[in-house]
């Protein structure tokens, strides 16, 4: 299983994650994004279908009937309904049930840092799980520091 942790420098959110789905999808995978805040999930959903002008991201909210069709899902907990094996936190939040996904997307921002690091300390023992750690320069790329 693989975590990545994105720290959010010079991007926020709303520009990365869109991204980060649209990958996700168009390598045929599935993809389950976290936020424990009702407003933030709204939010993530309103995004997701306007994002560019041209853009289109086929998701929904967690806990509709056709919850299994959805390639991308925006729920309250780390639960595939949709078969999902890509996860991504984007409250700042770690649930370690990313951990039953293949791959894992940590987002983090510099009010969420320390728990951040926290969980990365606390997977570094796991031999099941590989850690990446993505940092952004002032241009907004991303490079792997870790």
């Amino acid at each position: 299983m693989q975590v990545d942790f994105y720290h959010l420098v010079a991007s926020p959110l709303e520009r990365v994650l869109p991204r980060i789905a649209e990958r996700v999808v168009g390598g045929d995978g599935r993809l389950v994004i976290v936020a424990g805040d009702e407003r933030q999930r709204a939010g993530l959903d309103r995004l997701l279908w306007t994002y560019t002008p041209d853009s289109f991201l086929p998701h929904a909210q967690a806990g509709g009937e056709r919850d299994a069709d959805q390639p991308v899902l925006i729920a309250a907990e780390a639960v595939a309904t949709n078969g999902a094996r890509n996860v991504a936190l984007v409250d700042g939040v770690w649930r370690d049930e990313a951990l039953g996904f293949d791959r894992a997307f940590h987002f983090f921002d510099d009010d969420t840092v320390g728990a951040a690091r926290a969980a990365w300390k606390a997977l570094g023992g796991r031999e099941d799980v590989e850690r990446r750690y993505w940092k952004q320069d002032d241009a907004g790329k991303w490079t792997q520091a870790a």
